[in-house]
């Protein structure tokens, strides 16, 4: 079953590279959140009634509920609804996109130990690999802050390839994952102007 999670989860990182609308990033961050917090379950070793409630209140409610939620709202805050005409086109995109996960494949399969987990470390560096492609290859602020948010999944990914048998090391990842997350969110992008994708000042 885990398996079947981390496939699709991988095929949402696909998807990112050509989706065209806004709307499409939050309903993936959205399912990506979910997907997060069933993998973490079925990973867990030591499953006790603790884990349970921490993994789905933090990775449920936070990533699949509330940071879509915030995402939402920041882009009825921008009026912008489409990626920007700028942007690279999604073929060359996807194309950068299915590049990005064999190098991932490779990178993993070279760190190979007994200490790590090769499917989600390939996973995790093709993760990482897809939000810094966002972020490269987007105008919009909006982009951005979805590519940093993936790049959170990953740190998250991160800790399920070297902890999946240690509990604490996983709720440690969603917790830095959360709170970067959130951070983000909160600094960023509810400091954009209305019908705008410009930044204001940062400072108080």
């Amino acid at each position: 079953m885990v398996n079947y999670l981390v496939v699709l989860f991988a095929v949402t990182l696909v998807y990112f590279a050509s989706a065209e609308r806004l709307i499409n990033y939050i309903r993936l961050i959205g399912l990506q959140g979910l997907l997060l917090c069933g993998i973490a379950i079925f990973e867990l070793k030591e499953v006790n009634t603790a884990n349970l409630i921490f993994i789905a209140s933090e990775s449920l409610i936070f990533k699949a509920i509330l940071i879509p939620y915030l995402l939402t709202r920041i882009i009825n805050r921008s009026g912008v609804t489409k990626v920007h005409r700028l942007a690279m086109p999604g073929f060359y995109t996807l194309i950068f996109s299915i590049v990005a996960l064999l190098i991932s494949i490779t990178l993993a399969y070279s760190l190979t130990n007994s200490f790590v987990n090769i499917i989600y470390m390939a996973i995790a560096l093709y993760t990482l690999f897809t939000g810094l492609l966002l972020i490269a290859t987007h105008k919009l602020i909006i982009s951005h802050l979805t590519g940093f948010l993936i790049i959170e999944n990953a740190v998250f990914l991160f800790s399920l390839s070297i902890g999946n048998k240690m509990p604490m090391m996983i709720n440690v990842g969603i917790l830095l994952d959360l709170f970067v997350g959130v951070l983000i969110l909160g600094f960023f992008g509810l400091r954009l102007r209305p019908h705008t994708n410009e930044l204001t000042r940062l400072k108080d």
